[in-house]
């Protein structure tokens, strides 16, 4: 089979990495991909949304599926592209329609699902500046701390939890008046919801599902999650608290909703649902839809899948999921996210990094860097992640961390804390 993957993070290059092992696999290509995806297969510079030359392109190079990594192409419609096309529509492409894609692009559009189908999640008031003294009246009658949200997608930075009722009505006004752009013209007030958080992923064809690795990430810039919220410092899986009698919870109140409710609502659904939980009092709750892969969490989870994953995404593509077996190795994965200084706020690119031969016991996967003049340098805020498999996560922390001290480029950061609350 030829396989088109889209993005360019440490998400595509985990996932590239795997489908290069299959028996199935004639040609991989990435599009545009980074200087790790062009080990394991053909970086092609097309942009993520330019849908035409992604359409042409696969006509042209025989492509047999097409599977999504980034939110951004979902939202705006490729699944869409492709099924609208008389040349493309019997390409299968592996990320949901920009109908199912709301469940990620639109917060206001997942909380109303969540209440049609009663899935657990936090009581919520949706505002725009319309209705601004609504929204100041709902944070008026909620305890601290108090969570906003952008309705749209704005790369992992639209959340907001605040402590003070002040600034939190400064906040959401702010939002509303363009602070994350088109994102947060409207925002989701959200009740805090106390706990430890978990990322859940199945892979579905909109009949059959199947639940993969669970995985935990680290959002906060700084040790101890404080500062910024980024699109993830590093990621541990399995989760100790996420036992069978919890991963059965979740199963039976929140998965099997899900996949019905998209087929009550008749919204085709092809591809990963991410399911952001919060373990409270040892109840799950949904935090937050994504319609992909996480990304730290992809590059813990695919490391621990024992299969033949192209023919898993096979089974998604053609409707046979349910004849698929997923299998998962029993071994604690842990991966450190090396980032560029000043990240998530200003920093520089095109900085040389340097011994990537030297690591030992650790896998690489490639996120913000692209090759030039022979050179390997960084093109992002998030550099470099960094997997490793021990008995437990301390151990395979250990290795990764190891190895993150031997890596070296100007200004490189990372978090030395990784599991600390587990």
């Amino acid at each position: 089979m030829n396989l088109l993957l889209i993005g360019s993070g440490g998400r595509e290059h985990a996932l590239a990495w795997i489908i290069s092992k299959s028996n199935k696999l004639n040609k991989l290509y990435i599009a545009p991909g980074n200087a790790g995806t062009s080990s394991v297969g053909e970086n092609i510079n097309i942009n993520v949304n330019d849908f035409e030359a992604l359409g042409k392109f696969s006509i042209k190079n025989s492509i047999d599926i097409v599977l999504v990594g980034p939110e951004d192409p979902l939202a705006n419609g490729i699944h869409d592209y492709y099924l609208e096309s008389s040349e493309l529509k019997n390409i299968p492409v592996i990320g949901p329609a920009k109908k199912g894609a709301k469940l990620e692009g639109s917060k206001d559009f997942a909380k109303e699902f969540m209440s049609r189908h009663g899935i657990p999640t936090a009581k919520y008031k949706s505002v725009s500046l319309e209705n601004l003294n609504v929204g100041l009246k709902f944070l008026d009658n909620m305890p601290a701390p108090y969570v906003l949200k952008a309705d749209g997608l704005a790369a992992g930075k639209g959340v907001l939890i605040l402590n003070s009722l002040q600034e939190a009505k400064s906040e959401l006004k702010q939002m509303l008046e363009g602070k994350f752009g088109e994102a947060s013209k409207k925002v989701v007030i959200e009740e805090f919801l106390s706990g430890i958080e978990l990322s859940v992923f199945v892979l579905t064809d909109g009949k059959s599902y199947k639940i993969l690795p669970v995985a935990k990430d680290y959002k906060r810039i700084g040790e101890g999650d404080s500062g910024l919220n980024t699109g993830g410092m590093g990621a541990v899986s399995p989760v100790p608290f996420a036992d069978n009698k919890f991963m059965n919870k979740i199963e039976e109140q929140i998965i099997i909703p899900t996949i019905k409710g998209l087929q009550k609502e008749n919204i085709p659904y092809k591809g990963f649902i991410f399911f952001g939980l919060i373990n409270c009092n040892g109840n799950p709750y949904v935090i937050e839809y994504n319609v992909r892969m996480g990304d730290p969490e992809a590059e813990v989870v695919i490391p621990r899948l024992d299969c033949d994953f192209l023919d898993i995404l096979e089974g998604v593509a053609f409707n046979k999921l349910k004849e698929k077996e997923i299998k998962i190795k029993p071994e604690t994965c842990a991966t450190v996210m090396m980032v560029s200084g000043g990240y998530p706020g200003a920093y520089e690119k095109g900085l040389e990094i340097t011994n990537l031969e030297k690591v030992k016991n650790s896998i690489v996967f490639h996120a913000g860097t692209k090759n030039e003049n022979n050179k390997v340098l960084t093109n992002g805020g998030r550099v470099i992640a960094l997997s490793s498999f021990g008995k437990n996560f301390k151990e395979a922390l250990a290795k990764s961390y190891e190895n993150a001290d031997i890596i070296n480029f100007d200004k490189k950061y990372f978090r030395k804390d990784i599991g600390f609350d587990l």
